[in-house]
């Protein structure tokens, strides 16, 4: 498989922190591109868009962090209060 990648798109973890370089498309065979894209050989599980490139490597975008957790001190057991 080949990865297209758009040195101009660049991919942010969650937190803000560059990680690499947009995985535009992914393809068995490749076919001319404009630069700056370019055609890199690539896993066949990479997808476009859920894979970063990043100093030669194509690693996988990291997943959202976790929601937090609530804060409320009422439990659902309990209901609502009547005033």
């Amino acid at each position: 498989m080949q990865a297209l990648i758009s040195p101009t798109e660049p991919v942010y973890s969650y937190e803000g922190a560059l990680l690499g370089s947009r995985v535009a498309e992914v393809e068995q065979d490749t076919f001319p591109v404009a630069p700056p894209l370019f055609w890199t050989p690539c896993a066949d599980d990479v997808v476009a868009d859920q894979f970063y490139w990043s100093d030669g490597e194509i690693l996988p975008v990291p997943p959202p962090p976790p929601p937090p957790e609530p804060t409320s001190n009422t439990t659902l057991s309990e209901g609502p209060t009547v005033l």
